[in-house]
């Protein structure tokens, strides 16, 4: 049974302004393993625009209440390429009292947008 369902965009070039205006910002919204590649270099900008997209899609999915913490939820991608969410903290309580068991997400990124789908499932 699909709980919630949240999709958002981010404008890559503004997200890219909004974290060279303030640098800090990068680390209120991603783990360290999220901002990396396994390379240990710094992942593209379109990808991390992409992730903070999920980010605001999972609130969606969520009801979006307040008093999420943007690092209780992280977006990864399988070997395989496949993209997957890990939840703790605020993001997995709130998302334990909905019933969610399983999640789905789709990443994008063209033409200067990065867009996010998520779909929780219970």
């Amino acid at each position: 049974m699909i709980i919630g369902v949240g999709i958002d965009v981010a404008e890559i070039d503004r997200f890219d302004a909004a974290l060279e205006r303030t640098p800090e910002l990068a680390q209120r919204l991603f783990i360290e393993r999220e901002l990396l590649l396994p390379s240990g270099e710094r992942r593209g900008i379109a990808s991390l625009a992409a992730r903070f997209a999920a980010k605001e899609a999972i609130a969606k999915a969520l009801g979006a209440p307040g008093g999420l913490h943007w690092t209780d939820a992280e977006v990864y991608v399988e070997d395989s390429g496949q993209p997957r969410l890990r939840v703790r903290g605020t993001v997995a309580a709130r998302a334990a009292e909905l019933g969610v068991r399983s999640w789905h997400v789709s990443l994008s990124h063209d033409a200067g947008v990065a867009s996010a789908v998520v779909i929780a499932e219970g």
